[in-house]
């Protein structure tokens, strides 16, 4: 359920309370949740992985993402939630993990990341970055 991108970052589909033990086990030290509350009637609510994660010792951020799109700030709370893991292992999810892996690109990409490495990163996952490939390129070479 959980695809590496990284060494240290996974991307993954909506995950419930249970899934919470599995990221625990992986060493994972933040969750972040890409999913808006209320996006499907079958997601499970934010406070419930929020509590489990507290629980398992693991902390959690909302970086809600709708379908309209990315926000600098989404960013910018992206990049920063990355950075505040340190080397512990980062699990995003949203409804397939897509807007999450888009996201992760682009915090990474706002840092100087090549954006082609970042792709065959997310390739290599099972996902595509081309609908955020510009913006990519921009924020590469912004912070380079």
């Amino acid at each position: 359920m959980f695809r590496k991108l990284t060494e240290s970052v996974y991307a993954s589909p909506q995950i419930g309370v249970e899934e919470v033990a599995q990221a625990k086990a992986l060493g994972v030290g933040l969750i972040v949740n890409n999913r808006p509350e209320g996006e499907s009637g079958d997601q499970t609510p934010g406070d419930q992985i929020a509590a489990a994660a507290q629980a398992a010792g693991i902390d959690y951020i909302a970086i809600p993402v709708t379908h309209a799109g990315f926000s600098e700030p989404q960013v910018n709370a992206m990049r920063e939630a990355l950075d505040r893991a340190g080397d512990a292992p980062v699990l995003a999810y949203c409804r397939s993990g897509t807007r999450s892996t888009l996201l992760w690109a682009l915090a990474e990409a706002s840092a100087g990341a090549d954006p082609a490495v970042l792709a065959q990163a997310a390739e290599g996952a099972g996902y595509d970055l081309a609908p955020v490939a510009p913006l990519l390129d921009m924020l590469a070479a912004r912070a380079g």
